[in-house]
């Protein structure tokens, strides 16, 4: 195989230039990477890489012309999703079907790290579960707090429930969030800035428990269901995450809060569409009966505008 018939994934490039996956996708987004499609898994030539790596060694624009990469004039504009639901996975798929060409970039960080991506410009739209102790509420202290100065929409996604992942029987009796300052229970954390991390943490400073002393607090897992299989296989006694990934991994869940599901996209001129095109995908018979069929999804809100800006 020659050089010219090397191509990388996403993650492949990431390490190869030892940046985030996210990075990667700022670059892809601004097209100063060109990428294409296998698939639902985003490929980067060998050739196209190295021409980026000159470029950035001579100082040189790094933003790639249509007429100088391998993108086709009718290559679809990037749109990057962060968030981890499965049911984002069915949004892009509509997404993509639609009358305006898009191209979705999936990328699974958690609910504040994509708040901050976009922030930083590096995503089109974030999905967030992410509660707020002092209000008792959902995303919106969040969202206010980091995209200040920026004009935003928050629409309602779904909702589900979150709570504790505990092993076949409950043996220890695990039942609310006071049970983690217990020494003989051992929990398995998520990684920072994740919605179930920020959750725990907020639970353990209104119930005044340090996480300090939490047996267990500094072992972390990356996604719902590492977490869940980590219960099945023994490896703590409790996770916290979604009621769907212990149903799929065959743990016994112990249902908590109702948390709320949303998705942030900034408004401006360029997102107008897009918005639209959201409002109308969640509100169609077609994207609920799809929803419904996964399980464990409450849509009572979905579509609705839970905060604007102005």
């Amino acid at each position: 195989m020659s050089d010219k018939d090397v191509s990388y994934t996403i993650e492949e490039v990431a390490s190869l230039l030892k940046v985030s996956k996210l990075t990667v996708y700022d670059l892809i987004k601004k097209e100063e990477l060109p990428s294409y499609r296998v698939g639902r898994q985003m490929r980067v030539d060998m050739k196209d890489l190295e021409e980026y790596k000159d470029r950035k060694k001579t100082g040189g624009n790094i933003k790639v012309s249509v007429s100088q990469s391998s993108i086709p004039i009718s290559q679809p504009k990037p749109f990057v999703i962060s968030g981890q639901d499965l049911a984002l996975d069915l949004l892009a798929k509509k997404l993509e079907k639609g009358e305006e060409e898009l191209r979705p970039l999936r990328i699974y960080s958690g609910s504040l790290n994509s708040l901050i991506a976009m922030y930083n410009n590096q995503c089109d739209l974030v999905s967030l579960h992410l509660y707020d102790g002092d209000t008792g509420t959902y995303n919106i202290p969040y969202v206010k707090k980091i995209l200040t100065g920026f004009p935003f929409i928050v629409i309602n996604f779904l909702s589900r429930w979150a709570g504790f992942y505990v092993k076949n029987g409950n043996p220890k009796n695990i039942n609310s969030w006071v049970d983690l300052n217990r020494e003989d229970v051992k929990i398995i954390n998520r990684e920072r800035g994740s919605g179930a991390r920020i959750l725990l943490d907020e639970q353990l400073r209104v119930h005044g428990i340090r996480s300090s002393e939490v047996n267990g607090y500094f072992s972390e897992e990356t996604s719902h269901l590492t977490i869940a299989s980590s219960i099945a296989g023994g490896k703590a006694d409790i996770g916290i995450g979604i009621e769907k990934a212990a149903k799929i991994v065959g743990v016994e869940f112990v249902p908590l809060i109702k948390e709320r599901y949303d998705l942030v996209l900034i408004k401006n001129e360029e997102n107008k569409e897009i918005i639209n095109r959201i409002h109308h995908i969640l509100s169609s018979e077609e994207m609920k009966k799809d929803i419904q069929l996964m399980g464990d999804y409450d849509m009572t809100e979905t579509g609705k505008v839970m905060y604007e800006t102005f």
